[in-house]
């Protein structure tokens, strides 16, 4: 037989180095995820407020200052977010056993007559073998119901909780590596960006760079701010609904809208999921208990179809199939933090690889 042409054998190599390249990356992001996540949002957060530092400095404000002074306000205003939620979220938590406990009965109950069926399903299918076999039969084992909880203790905590959130200790510590990285990198201003350009050799690619750089923080600001925007309107609505029906803590679950709407697909399957059994502890008939799930998927949907298309228009036009894909990647690998920053890692990708000849594929692929 002929030998493969060299050029053919060139390209498999390439193409299983390229492939060796991204499991090793994937690895490495996976095991080192305790230093990327707190690297990443930190970038992500410089990106977000450098226009107000750059702000600063037109009024003749030292940069480092104007970082120092974003950076305060910044932790100002989360530390009254979370004193306006503290009280509902507490009120919740306390009661959250007896309400998931109450959901976990009502449920029970729903299942039940599926289960009867089921048994009687098992028992024809038991009787046929039986016939089959010579007239043996065998007797059906019934599912026995899941025990409940002793009295005065509350079912555990999901395991999902602890992925989401994490310990205290590691969550304050994650907090502060941000808090501090994201002020030395406002502080330092664009010198990390006139580094990167400087080691460039060609001035083509020097101008491509400076260029991308800009798209880059314009496209993620703006993803950033339009998300905002449109999370905050549709916790509003979110809320006064839920207040309307009687669920409780409508506050709360507004304020988780605004969160976990930043998290495509994922955090709109997580608000469902927790709504409805919380509506089914809370009410006592299957209609309000459905009510609280289904009006945020009708709000959400849309959202996510009327609004969002108009709102963010043609500057950021992404593959919903990829967007999603990604969202998965990068939940895998960082966990909720992953999944956070998912979209603006992806609008990254997409924006190198438009300006990459030998990447033009991938942003192809990334884009609508």
């Amino acid at each position: 037989m002929p030998a493969d042409p060299p050029h053919d054998n060139n390209k498999w190599v390439s193409r299983s180095i390229v492939l060796i390249a991204i499991l090793l990356s994937a690895t490495a992001l996976y095991v080192g995820r305790e230093i990327f996540v707190p690297v990443a949002f930190a970038v992500l957060l410089t990106v977000s407020l450098r226009p107000i530092v750059r702000l600063l400095e037109r009024v003749h404000v030292p940069t480092a200052a104007g970082a120092a002074i974003v950076t305060l306000g910044l932790l100002a205003i989360t530390a009254v977010a979370g004193w306006l939620l503290s009280w509902p979220v507490q009120s919740w938590m306390e009661s959250a056993p007896k309400r998931l406990e109450a959901a976990q009965t009502k449920l029970e109950k729903l299942r039940q007559p599926v289960q009867r069926a089921t048994d009687v399903v098992t028992k024809f299918e038991s009787a046929a073998q039986g016939n089959h076999n010579g007239g043996a039969t065998t007797q059906s084992s019934t599912t026995q119901p899941a025990a409940s909880p002793p009295r005065g203790e509350g079912p555990e905590a999901p395991p999902i909780l602890a992925r989401l959130f994490g310990t205290t200790t590691s969550l304050l510590g994650g907090v502060v590596e941000v808090v501090l990285l994201m002020y030395l990198l406002l502080a330092s201003g664009d010198l990390f960006a006139r580094k990167l350009v400087k080691l460039i050799p060609r001035w083509r690619d020097k101008n491509n760079a400076v260029e991308g750089i800009g798209e880059v923080e314009s496209a993620v600001l703006r993803y950033l701010l339009v998300t905002l925007l449109i999370n905050i309107g549709q916790a509003i609505a979110v809320g006064f609904v839920l207040w309307w029906i009687g669920m409780p803590s409508p506050l709360m679950w507004a304020m988780l809208t605004v969160v976990l709407e930043f998290i495509p697909y994922l955090g709109a399957t997580i608000m469902v999921a927790m709504l409805a059994v919380v509506g089914f502890a809370s009410f006592d008939s299957i209609g309000r208990a459905l009510a609280p799930p289904l009006t945020y998927l009708v709000i959400t949907t849309l959202q996510n179809n009327v609004v969002s298309p108009y709102a963010y228009g043609n500057r950021l036009k992404l593959n919903p199939v990829a967007v999603l894909v990604g969202v998965l990647v990068w939940w895998f690998l960082w966990g909720i933090a992953g999944a956070f920053l998912a979209v603006p890692i992806i609008a990254t990708i997409k924006i190198i690889a438009d300006r990459t000849e030998s990447m033009r594929a991938v942003g192809e692929f990334l884009g609508e």
